[in-house]
Protein backbone atom coordinates (compact mmCIF):
# COMPACT_ATOMS: atom_id res chain seq x y z
CA UNK A 1 0.00 0.00 0.00
CA UNK A 2 1.03 3.46 -0.65
CA UNK A 3 1.79 5.56 2.38
CA UNK A 4 1.34 9.33 3.22
CA UNK A 5 4.39 11.59 4.41
CA UNK A 6 1.96 11.07 8.04
CA UNK A 7 1.84 7.44 7.96
CA UNK A 8 4.65 7.34 10.91
CA UNK A 9 2.49 9.67 12.62
CA UNK A 10 -0.85 7.47 12.37
CA UNK A 11 1.28 4.05 13.49
CA UNK A 12 3.17 6.10 16.79
CA UNK A 13 -0.47 7.45 17.26
CA UNK A 14 -2.27 4.03 17.75
CA UNK A 15 -3.94 4.69 14.25
CA UNK A 16 -5.42 1.25 13.26
CA UNK A 17 -4.55 0.73 9.56
CA UNK A 18 -6.32 -0.54 6.58
CA UNK A 19 -6.54 -0.39 2.57
CA UNK A 20 -7.99 2.86 1.55
CA UNK A 21 -7.94 2.67 -2.68
CA UNK A 22 -4.39 1.70 -2.41
CA UNK A 23 -2.97 3.82 0.90
CA UNK A 24 -2.23 3.17 3.77
CA UNK A 25 -4.64 4.71 6.01
CA UNK A 26 -5.82 4.90 9.84
CA UNK A 27 -9.59 4.13 10.11
CA UNK A 28 -10.00 5.36 13.59
CA UNK A 29 -7.45 6.39 16.45
CA UNK A 30 -9.50 6.62 19.78
CA UNK A 31 -12.74 5.26 18.53
CA UNK A 32 -15.18 6.31 15.18
CA UNK A 33 -17.52 7.92 17.59
CA UNK A 34 -15.47 9.39 20.60
CA UNK A 35 -13.95 11.44 17.11
CA UNK A 36 -17.11 12.09 15.40
CA UNK A 37 -18.21 13.50 18.66
CA UNK A 38 -14.50 15.48 19.07
CA UNK A 39 -14.99 17.34 15.36
CA UNK A 40 -18.75 18.57 16.03
CA UNK A 41 -17.59 20.02 19.49
CA UNK A 42 -14.09 20.81 19.31
CA UNK A 43 -11.76 20.55 16.42
CA UNK A 44 -9.71 17.31 14.49
CA UNK A 45 -6.95 16.89 12.17
CA UNK A 46 -7.50 14.59 9.27
CA UNK A 47 -4.48 13.16 6.87
CA UNK A 48 -6.14 13.53 3.14
CA UNK A 49 -2.73 13.47 1.89
CA UNK A 50 -3.95 10.13 -0.48
CA UNK A 51 -6.32 12.78 -2.40
CA UNK A 52 -5.16 13.96 -5.84
CA UNK A 53 -4.00 17.18 -6.67
CA UNK A 54 -3.55 19.23 -10.33
CA UNK A 55 -2.22 22.60 -11.23
CA UNK A 56 -3.80 23.84 -13.87
CA UNK A 57 -1.49 27.06 -15.36
CA UNK A 58 -1.87 29.12 -18.62
CA UNK A 59 -4.86 30.81 -19.98
CA UNK A 60 -4.97 28.14 -22.75
CA UNK A 61 -4.76 25.32 -20.61
CA UNK A 62 -7.64 26.85 -18.08
CA UNK A 63 -9.95 27.38 -21.19
CA UNK A 64 -9.27 23.73 -22.62
CA UNK A 65 -9.66 22.33 -18.66
CA UNK A 66 -13.08 24.43 -18.48
CA UNK A 67 -14.39 22.30 -21.44
CA UNK A 68 -13.60 18.99 -19.81
CA UNK A 69 -15.71 19.87 -16.65
CA UNK A 70 -19.00 20.69 -15.76
CA UNK A 71 -18.62 23.70 -13.67
CA UNK A 72 -17.18 26.69 -15.57
CA UNK A 73 -13.72 27.60 -13.84
CA UNK A 74 -13.18 30.53 -16.34
CA UNK A 75 -15.93 32.53 -14.40
CA UNK A 76 -15.02 32.01 -11.11
CA UNK A 77 -13.36 34.67 -9.07
CA UNK A 78 -9.82 34.74 -8.46
CA UNK A 79 -9.27 32.96 -4.58
CA UNK A 80 -12.35 31.23 -4.88
CA UNK A 81 -13.08 27.56 -5.00
CA UNK A 82 -16.32 25.87 -6.55
CA UNK A 83 -17.50 21.84 -6.71
CA UNK A 84 -18.12 19.87 -10.03
CA UNK A 85 -17.25 16.79 -12.03
CA UNK A 86 -15.88 15.44 -14.65
CA UNK A 87 -18.18 13.26 -16.75
CA UNK A 88 -18.00 10.53 -19.44
CA UNK A 89 -19.44 10.89 -22.79
CA UNK A 90 -22.37 9.17 -21.74
CA UNK A 91 -22.97 12.09 -18.37
CA UNK A 92 -21.81 9.45 -15.56
CA UNK A 93 -19.31 10.94 -12.99
CA UNK A 94 -15.55 9.90 -13.20
CA UNK A 95 -15.03 11.66 -10.34
CA UNK A 96 -16.48 14.62 -8.22
CA UNK A 97 -13.68 17.72 -8.19
CA UNK A 98 -12.94 20.79 -6.41
CA UNK A 99 -11.54 23.91 -8.76
CA UNK A 100 -9.67 26.30 -6.92
CA UNK A 101 -8.60 29.86 -8.61
CA UNK A 102 -5.22 30.76 -7.42
CA UNK A 103 -5.20 33.63 -10.68
CA UNK A 104 -7.05 33.86 -13.99
CA UNK A 105 -4.27 31.90 -15.61
CA UNK A 106 -3.70 29.69 -12.43
CA UNK A 107 -6.35 26.70 -11.20
CA UNK A 108 -5.48 24.29 -8.33
CA UNK A 109 -7.90 21.00 -8.61
CA UNK A 110 -8.53 18.75 -6.02
CA UNK A 111 -9.90 14.98 -6.83
CA UNK A 112 -10.42 11.88 -5.57
CA UNK A 113 -7.43 9.23 -4.90
CA UNK A 114 -9.50 5.89 -6.61
CA UNK A 115 -9.86 7.27 -10.16
CA UNK A 116 -6.22 9.34 -10.29
CA UNK A 117 -5.06 7.53 -12.89
CA UNK A 118 -8.34 8.38 -15.46
CA UNK A 119 -8.97 12.06 -13.86
CA UNK A 120 -5.27 12.08 -14.97
CA UNK A 121 -5.64 11.41 -18.28
CA UNK A 122 -8.48 13.47 -18.93
CA UNK A 123 -6.95 16.54 -17.91
CA UNK A 124 -3.79 15.72 -19.92
CA UNK A 125 -5.72 16.61 -22.92
CA UNK A 126 -5.55 20.61 -21.87
CA UNK A 127 -1.97 20.28 -22.69
CA UNK A 128 1.17 20.86 -20.92
CA UNK A 129 0.00 23.21 -18.33
CA UNK A 130 -1.81 20.69 -16.76
CA UNK A 131 0.59 19.05 -14.16
CA UNK A 132 -0.07 16.46 -11.63
CA UNK A 133 1.53 17.46 -8.42
CA UNK A 134 -0.12 14.56 -5.61
CA UNK A 135 3.14 12.92 -4.81
CA UNK A 136 4.37 16.12 -3.81
CA UNK A 137 2.02 17.76 -2.17
CA UNK A 138 0.25 16.53 1.47
CA UNK A 139 -2.75 17.38 2.05
CA UNK A 140 -4.12 17.97 6.37
CA UNK A 141 -7.95 19.12 7.17
CA UNK A 142 -8.73 20.55 10.37
CA UNK A 143 -12.02 20.49 11.23
CA UNK A 144 -14.27 21.43 14.06
CA UNK A 145 -16.37 24.67 15.51
CA UNK A 146 -12.88 25.72 16.79
CA UNK A 147 -10.70 25.24 13.86
CA UNK A 148 -10.08 28.43 12.98
CA UNK A 149 -9.45 29.49 16.48
CA UNK A 150 -6.96 26.67 16.56
CA UNK A 151 -4.97 27.68 12.98
CA UNK A 152 -4.75 31.23 13.23
CA UNK A 153 -2.06 30.54 15.99
CA UNK A 154 0.07 29.19 13.10
CA UNK A 155 -1.91 30.43 10.34
CA UNK A 156 -3.23 34.26 11.30
CA UNK A 157 -4.38 34.62 7.23
CA UNK A 158 -6.56 32.19 8.16
CA UNK A 159 -9.35 34.41 9.98
CA UNK A 160 -9.38 36.65 6.63
CA UNK A 161 -10.98 33.14 4.59
CA UNK A 162 -14.35 32.80 3.95
CA UNK A 163 -16.10 29.82 2.83
CA UNK A 164 -14.79 28.46 -0.40
CA UNK A 165 -11.92 30.32 -0.67
CA UNK A 166 -8.46 29.65 -0.84
CA UNK A 167 -5.49 31.39 -0.26
CA UNK A 168 -1.64 31.36 -0.66
CA UNK A 169 0.20 31.40 2.55
CA UNK A 170 3.45 30.61 4.41
CA UNK A 171 4.05 28.42 7.17
CA UNK A 172 7.53 28.42 8.75
CA UNK A 173 9.05 30.56 5.56
CA UNK A 174 7.79 27.43 2.88
CA UNK A 175 4.92 28.49 0.34
CA UNK A 176 1.48 26.89 0.95
CA UNK A 177 -2.38 26.94 0.29
CA UNK A 178 -4.98 27.39 2.39
CA UNK A 179 -8.79 26.46 1.86
CA UNK A 180 -11.26 27.31 3.71
CA UNK A 181 -13.31 23.88 2.62
CA UNK A 182 -13.87 20.89 4.19
CA UNK A 183 -16.10 17.23 4.02
CA UNK A 184 -17.31 17.73 7.58
CA UNK A 185 -20.13 20.28 7.71
CA UNK A 186 -18.22 22.12 10.25
CA UNK A 187 -15.63 25.20 10.10
CA UNK A 188 -12.82 23.56 8.70
CA UNK A 189 -9.82 24.40 6.47
CA UNK A 190 -7.59 22.49 3.78
CA UNK A 191 -4.09 22.78 3.99
CA UNK A 192 -1.65 21.82 1.03
CA UNK A 193 1.37 22.16 1.78
CA UNK A 194 5.01 20.29 0.68
CA UNK A 195 5.64 16.70 1.60
CA UNK A 196 8.42 17.55 3.92
CA UNK A 197 6.24 20.13 5.97
CA UNK A 198 3.83 17.65 6.78
CA UNK A 199 4.67 15.85 9.83
CA UNK A 200 6.07 19.29 11.47
CA UNK A 201 3.10 20.98 10.47
CA UNK A 202 0.78 18.22 11.94
CA UNK A 203 2.38 18.08 15.02
CA UNK A 204 2.38 21.73 15.61
CA UNK A 205 -1.52 21.67 15.08
CA UNK A 206 -2.19 18.24 17.46
CA UNK A 207 -0.17 20.17 19.91
CA UNK A 208 -3.13 22.29 20.89
CA UNK A 209 -5.42 20.29 23.27
CA UNK A 210 -8.36 21.42 21.87
CA UNK A 211 -7.15 19.16 18.89
CA UNK A 212 -7.27 15.28 18.51
CA UNK A 213 -6.36 12.96 15.30
CA UNK A 214 -9.43 11.69 13.36
CA UNK A 215 -9.36 9.09 10.76
CA UNK A 216 -11.29 7.41 7.84
CA UNK A 217 -13.99 6.52 10.56
CA UNK A 218 -15.34 9.59 11.70
CA UNK A 219 -14.66 11.04 8.14
CA UNK A 220 -17.02 8.81 6.74
CA UNK A 221 -19.96 9.27 9.73
CA UNK A 222 -19.24 12.93 9.88
CA UNK A 223 -20.24 13.64 6.03
CA UNK A 224 -22.89 10.98 5.64
CA UNK A 225 -24.69 13.24 8.36
CA UNK A 226 -24.45 16.57 6.24
CA UNK A 227 -25.38 14.53 3.42
CA UNK A 228 -22.29 14.74 1.20
CA UNK A 229 -21.92 12.31 -1.36
CA UNK A 230 -18.67 9.60 -1.39
CA UNK A 231 -17.55 9.35 -4.82
CA UNK A 232 -17.13 5.77 -5.73
CA UNK A 233 -19.73 4.72 -3.44
CA UNK A 234 -22.65 7.33 -3.73
CA UNK A 235 -22.20 7.87 -7.44
CA UNK A 236 -19.97 6.79 -9.99
CA UNK A 237 -19.76 6.26 -14.15
CA UNK A 238 -23.08 4.63 -14.32
CA UNK A 239 -24.48 7.61 -12.03
CA UNK A 240 -24.97 11.36 -13.68
CA UNK A 241 -24.90 14.93 -11.66
CA UNK A 242 -29.11 14.97 -12.05
CA UNK A 243 -29.10 11.62 -10.12
CA UNK A 244 -26.57 12.52 -7.61
CA UNK A 245 -28.30 16.07 -6.82
CA UNK A 246 -25.31 18.17 -8.43
CA UNK A 247 -27.71 19.57 -10.80
CA UNK A 248 -26.48 23.18 -9.20
CA UNK A 249 -23.41 22.67 -10.17
CA UNK A 250 -23.37 21.82 -13.91
CA UNK A 251 -22.83 24.91 -16.08
CA UNK A 252 -25.76 24.74 -19.15
CA UNK A 253 -24.46 27.70 -20.20
CA UNK A 254 -21.22 26.08 -21.36
CA UNK A 255 -19.30 22.75 -23.48
CA UNK A 256 -18.17 20.16 -21.01
CA UNK A 257 -17.96 16.24 -21.85
CA UNK A 258 -20.95 14.43 -21.50
CA UNK A 259 -23.11 17.66 -21.91
CA UNK A 260 -25.59 15.98 -24.77
CA UNK A 261 -25.88 13.45 -22.66
CA UNK A 262 -27.16 14.86 -19.79
CA UNK A 263 -29.66 17.23 -21.55
CA UNK A 264 -30.93 14.32 -23.36
CA UNK A 265 -31.53 13.49 -19.85
CA UNK A 266 -32.83 16.52 -18.11
CA UNK A 267 -35.37 16.96 -21.22
CA UNK A 268 -36.43 12.97 -20.89
CA UNK A 269 -37.07 12.48 -16.84
CA UNK A 270 -38.11 9.55 -15.35
CA UNK A 271 -34.83 8.78 -13.31
CA UNK A 272 -33.77 7.90 -10.04
CA UNK A 273 -31.72 10.55 -7.40
CA UNK A 274 -29.97 10.30 -4.59
CA UNK A 275 -31.88 10.87 -1.17
CA UNK A 276 -32.00 10.57 2.31
CA UNK A 277 -33.27 7.57 4.28
CA UNK A 278 -33.39 7.98 8.35
CA UNK A 279 -34.39 4.81 10.88
CA UNK A 280 -36.50 5.40 13.70
CA UNK A 281 -33.34 3.86 16.41
CA UNK A 282 -29.90 2.99 16.08
CA UNK A 283 -30.28 0.65 13.31
CA UNK A 284 -29.18 1.38 9.81
CA UNK A 285 -29.46 0.99 6.94
CA UNK A 286 -26.00 -0.53 4.90
CA UNK A 287 -24.54 0.08 1.94
CA UNK A 288 -26.53 -2.14 -0.97
CA UNK A 289 -29.45 -2.89 0.69
CA UNK A 290 -32.55 -2.66 -1.83
CA UNK A 291 -35.35 -0.34 -0.78
CA UNK A 292 -39.18 -1.60 -1.38
CA UNK A 293 -42.30 0.31 -1.64
CA UNK A 294 -45.40 -2.30 -0.58
CA UNK A 295 -43.04 -4.94 -1.63
CA UNK A 296 -41.95 -3.63 -4.56
CA UNK A 297 -37.99 -2.88 -5.22
CA UNK A 298 -37.83 1.40 -5.61
CA UNK A 299 -34.42 1.75 -4.52
CA UNK A 300 -31.05 0.98 -3.36
CA UNK A 301 -28.65 2.05 -0.54
CA UNK A 302 -25.62 3.59 -1.13
CA UNK A 303 -24.10 4.88 2.31
CA UNK A 304 -25.25 4.29 5.55
CA UNK A 305 -24.37 4.26 9.05
CA UNK A 306 -25.58 5.22 12.69
CA UNK A 307 -25.47 9.24 12.78
CA UNK A 308 -23.56 10.04 16.44
CA UNK A 309 -24.52 13.34 16.33
CA UNK A 310 -28.87 12.44 15.70
CA UNK A 311 -28.91 9.16 17.34
CA UNK A 312 -30.66 7.08 14.67
CA UNK A 313 -29.85 5.29 11.84
CA UNK A 314 -29.26 7.32 8.08
CA UNK A 315 -28.50 6.96 4.29
CA UNK A 316 -28.30 7.96 1.17
CA UNK A 317 -30.24 5.83 -1.49
CA UNK A 318 -31.44 6.15 -5.17
CA UNK A 319 -34.61 5.76 -5.33
CA UNK A 320 -37.83 6.30 -7.84
CA UNK A 321 -39.17 9.84 -8.89
CA UNK A 322 -42.31 8.92 -7.28
CA UNK A 323 -40.75 7.81 -3.74
CA UNK A 324 -38.42 10.84 -3.00
CA UNK A 325 -41.39 12.92 -1.06
CA UNK A 326 -40.27 12.93 2.75
CA UNK A 327 -42.16 11.24 4.80
CA UNK A 328 -42.05 8.25 2.54
CA UNK A 329 -41.91 5.42 4.08
CA UNK A 330 -39.92 2.17 2.55
CA UNK A 331 -38.10 -1.33 3.66
CA UNK A 332 -35.05 -2.01 3.53
CA UNK A 333 -32.69 -4.90 3.28
CA UNK A 334 -33.29 -8.60 4.00
CA UNK A 335 -35.21 -7.76 7.60
CA UNK A 336 -37.08 -5.25 6.44
CA UNK A 337 -35.66 -2.14 8.54
CA UNK A 338 -38.41 0.69 8.59
CA UNK A 339 -36.93 4.22 7.21
CA UNK A 340 -38.22 7.29 6.19
CA UNK A 341 -37.32 9.34 3.26
CA UNK A 342 -36.25 12.52 4.94
CA UNK A 343 -34.97 16.32 3.59
CA UNK A 344 -30.89 17.08 3.58
CA UNK A 345 -28.92 17.40 5.94
CA UNK A 346 -29.66 15.09 8.58
CA UNK A 347 -27.39 16.81 11.05
CA UNK A 348 -28.35 20.98 10.81
CA UNK A 349 -26.00 22.65 13.16
CA UNK A 350 -22.89 22.60 11.42
CA UNK A 351 -20.80 25.34 11.67
CA UNK A 352 -18.88 24.86 8.43
CA UNK A 353 -20.67 28.64 6.91
CA UNK A 354 -19.72 30.55 10.15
Amino acid sequence: MLQTPLYDEHVSLGGKIVDFNGWALPVQFAGIVQEHQHTRSLASLFDCSHMAEFRVRGVDAVRAYSELVCSDPVKLKVNRSKYGALLNESGGIIDDIITMKLADDDLFVVTNAGPRATVAEIFSRAGDGVEDVTDTTAKIDIQGPLARNVLVRELPMAAELKYFEIRHAEWNGEAILASRTGYTGEMGFELFVPNELAVPLWRALLANEEVAPAALGARDTLRTEVGYALSGQDFDETRTPLQARMETFVAWDTEFIGKDALAAQRDAGGYSRLAAIASPDRRAPRHDFELRRDGKPVGVVTSGTFGPSVGHGIGLAYLDENCLDAGTKLKAGPRGLEVDVVKLPFYKDGTCRK
